[in-house]
């Protein structure tokens, strides 16, 4: 089941989170997989993100992956880039929480998005920031792949709409 949607909208807040937690959060790393260089990789079992360099190395960035029943698997691309993005909760997530509003503004401090969104095309999954920190790490989403807010800025600067995106289990 698919349940980040995204609207195109902006705000003007950004998200705060602190220098030395995404400057420990990420790394550049051997990597080997037989991936093309630009290829973002998911593995949830590892909870970790991996933005393929080439020559045998990546970077890699700890994530929040889909709970139980919600993980998926499989090969898309990014087919949209957002900084702070608006949110409307799906039908899945308004069953399971519905005092949710229609819509939270991007920037808003309870917005899941966070300070960026990269949707995977095919569905209404999304690679995104948080503004709960803590759960970077964990089996936390409805299957979106949640990132340091700091972290989602990094990569959603070094990679293009139509990346392409790999995720396993």
């Amino acid at each position: 089941m698919r349940a980040c949607h995204l609207l195109a909208a902006a705000a003007a807040v950004i998200t705060i989170i602190t220098v030395n937690e995404a400057a420990q959060a990420r790394e550049t790393i051997a990597f080997t997989g037989g991936y093309s260089a630009g290829t973002i990789v998911v593995r949830t079992n590892e909870r970790r993100l991996y933005l393929v360099l080439g020559n045998g190395q990546a970077v890699r960035y700890p994530v929040g992956v889909g709970r139980a029943g919600k993980q998926w698997a499989g090969a898309s691309r990014i087919a949209g880039k957002y900084i702070k993005p608006a949110w409307s909760p799906p039908a899945e997530v308004r069953r399971d929480k519905p005092s949710l509003p229609d819509v939270i503004p991007g920037g808003s401090p309870r917005n899941p998005m966070g300070a960026a969104a990269m949707t995977i095309a095919g569905g209404e999954y999304a690679i995104h920031g948080t503004n709960s920190p803590g759960s970077v790490g964990g089996f936390v989403s409805y299957g979106c792949i949640r990132m340091y807010n700091q972290d989602i800025l990094d990569l959603f600067a070094r990679v293009n709409v139509g990346t392409p995106v790999v995720v396993t289990r």
